[in-house]
């Protein structure tokens, strides 16, 4: 790395910091926004990640930072997703939506799933005003700022759409777990590193949402892997590595196979993961996303420990 990419990167590193401070204790609002929006909480993180990303970019090409963070986040967060549903759905641009999007999952366990189903039944547009409107108490004229439109048009769709409010559909069947997930507990819980690593495919990735990502077997196998089943190096610098007492544990959850990661009697990691034929092709790792996990093993009925939105130790994030 040349001594100019060196210090671009560290400049954005500092500017990321600052972004940070103002930026992420609105997080987990931000966060209840999207999952609102997004009816998932793996969804609604990824909304949350690129919504943090884009307002990160904006804000180094506007003459001055906005007068309301708050407001202009969620700004930011609504226009991602109007555009990501326009573009999936092609839905016309204007306000006046009448078509409901269709629901791609029922949940109705608990009051805030049910109100999140009847909301799914919403149009795009629709949805985002009575969020914003009803479970954030934004004023019309903020909602309208948020959605880029007018008063008239906020009125008009949350009319609209309090109207289309109806029962729940009956809860769908749970699909059935891949095997390579219950083999891939038996070999974590065995400290079997070898065959750990022969479950995943050579191109498999390891993310942590917003944080890093490793890529291919080898890179997994070395980092994550290796750290989390005999330890990782002390953050204290000592050069010390602290064993964990770390077990691995298949679980069901709306339908999908986790993997959750317990240290000690308590869960410190969810792991989403994607099977191509009877490998691992992918692992998402929700370590530093705590709005996930609290949901996740508050539904499952199990202890959890978060650890924050970033590494405690000061290690770059990988974007």
């Amino acid at each position: 790395m040349s001594p100019r990419s060196a210090a671009l990167g560290g400049e954005i590193q500092v500017s990321w910091r600052l972004f940070l401070e103002t930026y992420e204790p609105l997080r987990p609002e931000l966060f209840r926004y999207c999952r609102h929006l997004t009816r998932s909480p793996w969804d609604a993180e990824d909304m949350v990640q690129e919504a943090l990303a884009r307002a990160f970019v904006a804000l180094g090409l506007m003459a001055a930072p906005p007068e309301q963070p708050r407001a202009w986040l969620f700004r930011v967060a609504s226009n991602l997703w109007l555009n990501r549903v326009r573009r999936t759905r092609e839905l016309p641009a204007d306000f006046a939506v009448e078509a409901a999007e269709p629901s791609t999952e029922v949940e109705p366990r608990a009051t805030r799933e049910a109100a999140g189903t009847l909301l799914s039944q919403l149009a795009p547009q629709e949805r985002a005003a009575v969020v914003l409107k009803d479970a954030f108490g934004f004023s019309l004229e903020e909602v309208a700022a948020a959605l880029a439109t007018t008063s008239g048009a906020v009125k008009a769709a949350l009319h609209r759409g309090r109207g289309k409010l109806v029962a729940p559909e009956p809860e769908e069947p749970a699909p059935v777990v891949a095997p390579v997930l219950d083999a891939f507990c038996e070999a974590f819980n065995a400290r079997d590193l070898e065959r750990l690593t022969a479950l995943l495919l050579e191109d498999a990735t390891l993310e942590y949402p917003g944080f890093k990502l490793e890529r291919g077997a080898a890179e997994i196998r070395a980092g994550t892997f290796r750290g989390t089943l005999f330890g990782c190096p002390d953050a204290s610098g000592s050069g010390h590595e602290v064993a964990p007492a770390s077990r691995c544990e298949l679980r069901v959850h709306r339908g999908e196979g986790l993997l959750l990661w317990w240290w000690g009697g308590e869960v410190h990691s969810v792991v989403r993961s994607v099977v191509r034929g009877e490998r691992i092709g992918s692992l998402t790792t929700y370590y530093h996303a705590p709005d996930v996990l609290r949901e996740v093993c508050g539904e499952l009925g199990v202890p959890v420990r978060v650890h924050g939105y970033q590494p405690a130790y000061g290690e770059p994030a990988d974007r």
